[in-house]
């Protein structure tokens, strides 16, 4: 019961049954990883004996997968799951007292995504189920290009007939590629004369973006048809040009409506301000231009922002978040609402582990058990005054404050434009807190976790949301090296954040729950695991070839705490895997991408980070490609793993599975893979075979533009038969 009478929450949390029975065994688990910590210590060859030092290292391989293990099971130890109630959010606040939201959608390289697909997002949030009058929609161009400008020109006409279609047919998704696609099959046999018509003329639409594209450039026709186009005129590069902004819809402009009559979202083109002396800080820098700018024309109370990609496949979505922030108990501790990050391009047995499926399906549900999930960049509704650096005061505890008079101090639509400008120059920030204690963090390139954990040490909460009907869908890597670059960006990122001031283990300390610091250093520590996964795929393999045994024998007491962590950790995952709705074979290949992560991506995200701290380079922020030539698409929906390239990564990964096979062929030449000392190492090494089979594949028997280079092939073979040679003669 609440001062006012009683209390109904607009959502509830629920905590898993069952969860005793994991933790137990849990505790089971981590018993024998007891064991085989004191088998190794107690069975230390003497010294001078073959084996010594090996045995040493493998120790301490061992020691480190036991403590990552530790810091995993903060991520499901203690899982919650919520549920919102709409009905309740309707009846208690009424389509004018709801707070404004602003929408950020960030592009950066038309090359790599594709405007066409930036438009679909734009469009898909434009058409929420939200009172148009409070929605603003903001683009973020930091390519700066009038190509772009014009495709965002283009949607804003083509909004006029979208919206109103969606609302009056109740249409999800409402991206009209997605839509459109899903739709295929029905035919949309309710409405199809309508449908029909909004389709062709998404069509010539898409048409007239793309043949623009195609040309690169805008002619003078269609320069003379918008005077936003005059802002090119002093525009030089991509890294030299003046803000470029313009308010394609007007909100409060009584004459902004859509072909029914009903007003329109207000709609935002900016590509902030840059020059080559400046340092634009990516997509963190991007993100803080578009938070002033905005708090200059709209003022949403409530900020979303999504990438490129990643349309709206849920209308609904502002509403569910709103539950959150607006709860009259739980409400005003809440900073953000994080959405899980969705990829609706995943193949039926998902070759790279794209979707993510056991992140968003279990490990994000137990770090809202402690206190709010990681801001992942994308999909995330944020309370405004928790992005200029707000506390959290448990003392003045309020919901969102909703700004009831909205008037601009600015007379014309042109006066407006011209002081928010002034807020996206790159000289802006000098000598401020942006980028340090405001806004988004600047220096790593996972800025949003860096920002999303400040937020958190300053006593906010977060919550995760994961509804039936997801949020947004985006679109997943297609090619081996795409997955080994994002995740290199990833780890290099977070192991970056433990290294900073903002580090859980220190500046979170006493700030956050101890729970959430574990589950915080378990993304941290992605890249420390290259050193001890590259040395138990190589070495226990090497040694193999030369029959010393490195594990217990089969008959022996100490075999059943290996066999029995090593199966249980197998079988949790698979569950894991087959709960969040994947396959056995999705679950072999998630496996096969566990491997190659560790082996490359974590690696050199590793050395690159202590060059980093070293001196001896600078943080880069290399943008994940959103668009692969046709021959790549089909042999991404055939399955078949696209290698196609020479970097060092390929390298790696080629060698490190060819040692293992020529290990296996000559333990079974010498026959030593027979006797049941050497069991644990012979099935090490035939797993590391059989999991390696599309490599062996791509390096000797494919034919197709996906293989691994030729270069490759012969680099990793001089290697690895050098590496087995040296061994077996030197050692």
């Amino acid at each position: 019961m609440s001062g006012n009478g009683w209390y109904n929450p607009l959502f509830e949390t629920k905590r898993p049954k069952g969860i005793a029975i994991y933790r137990l065994f849990a505790v089971s688990v981590f018993f024998c990883i007891c064991l085989i910590w004191t088998y190794r210590a107690t069975q230390l060859p003497t010294n001078g004996e073959e084996g010594r030092w090996v045995w040493i290292g493998l120790f301490a391989a061992e020691l480190w997968f036991g403590f990552y293990w530790i810091l995993t099971q903060s991520l499901r130890w203690n899982p919650v799951y919520r549920r919102t109630f709409k009905d309740r959010l309707s009846k208690r606040h009424d389509e004018g007292n709801l707070p404004g939201v602003d929408i950020f959608v960030c592009t950066a390289d038309p090359e790599v995504e594709p405007r066409i697909m930036v438009i679909n997002t734009v469009l898909s949030v434009m058409a929420y189920d939200y009172p148009p009058e409070k929605l603003a929609i903001y683009l973020s161009d930091d390519a700066g290009s009038e190509i772009t400008f014009y495709a965002l020109l283009e949607a804003s006409k083509f909004a006029k007939h979208w919206i109103p279609f969606c609302k009056k047919f109740r249409v999800d998704p409402r991206s009209p590629a997605a839509y459109f696609t899903s739709s295929l099959d029905t035919e949309d046999a309710a409405f199809p004369g309508e449908s029909a018509a909004i389709k062709k003329m998404f069509e010539e639409m898409k048409n007239r973006i793309v043949t623009v594209s195609e040309v690169g450039r805008i002619s003078e026709e269609l320069r003379s048809k918008h005077e936003g186009f005059s802002q090119w005129d002093s525009y030089t590069s991509r890294r030299d040009h003046d803000t470029i902004l313009q308010i394609l819809i007007d909100g409060k402009d009584p004459n902004a409506m859509d072909i029914e009559g009903h007003v329109l979202p207000t709609l935002v083109y900016l590509a902030r301000e840059k020059r080559p002396q400046y340092h634009h800080n990516f997509k963190a820098g991007a993100m803080n231009a578009l938070i002033r700018v905005s708090s200059k024309i709209s003022k949403g109370e409530i900020i979303l922002n999504v990438d490129c990609d990643m349309y709206s496949n849920n209308s609904q979505a502002i509403r569910d978040a709103l539950c959150f922030f607006l709860d009259e108990e739980k409400g005003p501790e809440i900073a953000f609402v994080q959405f899980p990050q969705i990829f609706d391009n995943i193949t039926k047995n998902e070759m790279y582990s794209g979707s993510l499926r056991v992140i968003s399906e279990v490990e994000f549900h137990g770090l809202d058990g402690y206190g709010g999930p990681l801001y992942v960049g994308t999909g995330c509704f944020h309370r405004r005054e928790t992005l200029t650096g707000k506390f959290f005061n448990n003392e003045n505890r309020s919901v969102v404050h909703i700004e009831k008079d909205r008037e601009r101090s600015e007379s014309t639509l042109h006066e407006l434009q011209e002081t928010a400008k002034g807020l996206a120059h790159c000289t802006y920030e000098q000598n401020t807190q942006w980028g340090k204690e405001m806004g988004l963090k600047y220096g790593c390139p996972v800025e949003d976790v860096i920002t999303g954990l400040s937020i958190q040490c300053q006593g906010w909460k977060s919550v995760y949301y994961n509804p039936a009907r997801k949020a947004f869908l985006g679109v997943a890597a297609t090619t081996l090296p795409q997955v080994l670059v994002q995740h290199k960006r990833w780890s290099e990122g977070d192991l970056q954040i433990f290294l900073s001031k903002f580090s859980p283990a220190w500046y979170a300390n006493g700030r956050i729950s101890l729970g959430l610091q574990l589950c915080y250093c378990c993304y941290c520590f992605w890249s420390v695991n290259s050193i001890p996964v590259l040395y138990y795929s190589i070495v226990p393999s090497l040694y193999l070839l030369k029959g010393v045994a490195l594990f217990p024998k089969c008959s022996s007491p100490w075999f059943i705490p290996f066999a029995y962590v090593i199966f249980s950790k197998l079988v949790a995952s698979l569950v894991e895997f087959l709960f969040s709705g994947g396959t056995i074979k999705g679950w072999w290949n998630d496996q096969r991408i566990w491997l190659y992560k560790r082996t490359a991506s974590y690696l050199f995200a590793l050395i690159d980070t202590i060059s980093t701290k070293l001196g001896f380079s600078e943080t880069t922020f290399v943008i994940s490609a959103k668009v692969s030539d046709q021959d790549v698409s089909n042999r991404y929906k055939k399955e078949m793993m696209e290698f196609g390239d020479s970097s060092p990564m390929s390298t790696i990964l080629a060698t490190i599975a060819l040692i293992n096979l020529f290990c296996l062929v000559g333990a079974v030449m010498k026959k030593v893979g027979l006797d049941e000392k050497m069991f644990v190492q012979s099935l090490l090494c035939i797993v590391l075979v059989l999991i390696n089979i599309p490599l062996y594949q791509g390096l000797f028997f494919r034919e197709d533009k996906g293989k691994i280079p030729k270069n490759v092939t012969i680099k990793s073979v001089v290697l690895a038969l050098s590496v087995c040679s040296c061994f077996t003669f030197m050692y």
